[in-house]
Formats: structure tokens, sequence, C-alpha cells
């Protein structure tokens, strides 16, 4: 493995996350930010959070197949998140991201709410970091 995902004894145990991610060989692959928009450019569920994420990791799915890699290659996720959806909607993120990532080594990650996206009908974008041999 060219990665090395783990939790500092000195650290409080996150949940659904690892503290450090540590790169010790291979290429690393850094996604842009990945939105709800489809194949043709077309916003996917508009106002629908769960559509959006889905089609977001379906999304970064793609990217990282176009670079030799997949979820289980994933390092690093940071997430933004629009502050006009409700943070009990934090479960369903979860719920998607769970789906997609290695939950027993997830990766390092940080998630953000905030005022908006480049565009108004986005509720969410997520951008990986991935390493491979």
């Amino acid at each position: 493995m060219p990665s090395k995902i783990f939790n500092p004894p000195d650290l409080h145990k996150p949940f659904g996350y690892s503290h450090v991610a540590e790169i010790t060989s291979g290429k690393l692959i850094y996604t842009a930010g990945q939105v709800a928009l489809d194949a043709a450019g077309n916003t996917v569920g508009p106002g629908d959070f769960r559509a959006q994420v889905e089609q977001v990791f379906a999304n970064l799915g793609t990217a990282l197949k176009a670079a030799g890699a997949g979820f289980g290659n994933i390092v690093k996720l940071n997430c933004y998140c629009v502050q006009s959806v409700d943070a009990s909607q934090l479960a369903v993120f979860r719920e998607i991201r769970d789906k997609h990532v290695n939950t027993a080594n997830p990766p390092a990650s940080t998630f953000i709410f905030i005022s908006r996206l480049a565009r108004p009908e986005w509720l969410i974008e997520v951008e990986a970091v991935a390493a491979v041999d």
C-alpha cells in the first residue's frame, strides 16, 4: 500500500474518518471538487441533498477511475456543504460516503458548512486526494 491511514493514540477516536494519512510511496491524485453535475453538465437533484451527494460520489468515482485509482485509494476528503442544508443531513452524507470508502480504515476528512458554492443550486462539493502505487 502506498499509504498508511491511522489515528495517533494521543488523539480522540474519530467517527467516520481518520486523523492521519501518510503517503509512503507511489503517486498522488488530486481531484477537483465534484458537484452534482451529470456528464451533460446538468444539475442533478436541485434541492435534493441525497441525490446531489449520490451524484458527487459517482463523479468522484469517475474521476478516480480515469487516473487509475478507486475509492479504496482515497487518503483525504474535503467536503463543503452549504449552510442551508440542515446539519441533521450529515447522516445522509455519511451513509452515502460509507458505501464508497473503506469504513474500517476511513480517509482523513474535513467537512465544512459554507454560505454558498459557485452555483446557488449546488448543495455540496467534495474533493479527494488518492494515493496509488
